[in-house]
């Protein structure tokens, strides 16, 4: 994240949120951020760290001292802590205050694994898949029986399985897949379960795991000649490089992510 101008200090050490990997080196920064991802602001953003940088290494004593006070309000309202930022750096057009209140307002009351999963997701978009699995398993071992829906954490697996399927990790990503349809049964679970298994499985296995499974034959059908055609489109893709400068390896694994892709993401 960065811009190429910026009306206020750019500090020489960045404020690191550690939750999702980001540095933040301006007040423009910060509000950039906080404005996109008002979803997941928490006490790792909201703290008394940001303070402190706020204060020493941007020179915003002012600022600061409504941070801080913000901080000790006993209804922990993030609202006070973040629109004195956007008023600070002039972020915000006319009328937005109220929308950015009423958003941060939706967030607070969400369940804490809907604000976890939200958290998770931005990971995974950005390609934080270790990170992104971790706070997916969290969830699943630490659910709260009949606070979300079956549809939530049958989304929760899939995500878990996408993360663990761009690490390789494909037995276990198949494990996510089937964990998810088990608890709210569609098609793209089936899909994506189906698969995965070829990816780690001899032609025996997948066809007697199928059998055992009791799955569609239909369905798997459709299924394999889906993921036939994505593996005949790289294929052409790969026949038709004539690229010499690049490198071989790096291209195949490039095609060979992009495969993957199509069949788990």
């Amino acid at each position: 994240m960065s811009f190429d101008l910026c009306s206020t200090k750019i500090a020489e050490r960045p404020f690191y949120i550690g939750s999702i990997g980001t540095r933040i080196y301006s007040l423009e920064e910060l509000c950039f951020f906080l404005y996109h991802n008002l979803c997941l602001i928490d006490d790792n953003v909201a703290s008394m760290a940001l303070v402190e940088w706020v204060r020493e290494d941007l020179g915003l004593k002012n600022l600061a001292k409504k941070l801080s006070d913000a901080l000790e309000r006993p209804d922990k309202d993030v609202s006070y802590f973040v629109l004195p930022v956007f008023q600070e750096a002039g972020y915000l057009p006319v009328g937005e205050s109220r929308r950015v209140r009423e958003e941060l307002t939706r967030v607070q009351v969400q369940p804490q694994e809907q604000r976890l999963k939200t958290r998770a997701d931005y990971l995974l978009k950005g390609g934080r898949l270790q990170a992104a699995a971790l706070i997916y398993r969290d969830i699943l071992e630490n659910r709260s029986e009949g606070m979300l829906s079956a549809a939530f954490y049958a989304s929760v697996w899939n995500n878990l399985g996408c993360a663990l399927a761009r690490q390789f990790c494909f037995q276990e990503a198949a494990d996510a897949f089937l964990n998810g349809w088990k608890s709210f049964q569609t098609r793209e679970l089936m899909r994506k379960y189906v698969s995965t298994l070829p990816l780690f499985l001899s032609d025996e296995e997948y066809r007697r795991t199928l059998e055992e499974f009791g799955a569609d034959h239909v369905l798997t059908g459709k299924i394999q000649e889906y993921n036939a055609a994505a593996a005949k489109k790289v294929k052409e893709r790969l026949s038709a490089q004539s690229r010499p400068e690049k490198d071989s390896v790096a291209e195949l694994e490039e095609l060979k992510d992009e495969y993957r892709r199509s069949t788990v993401s």
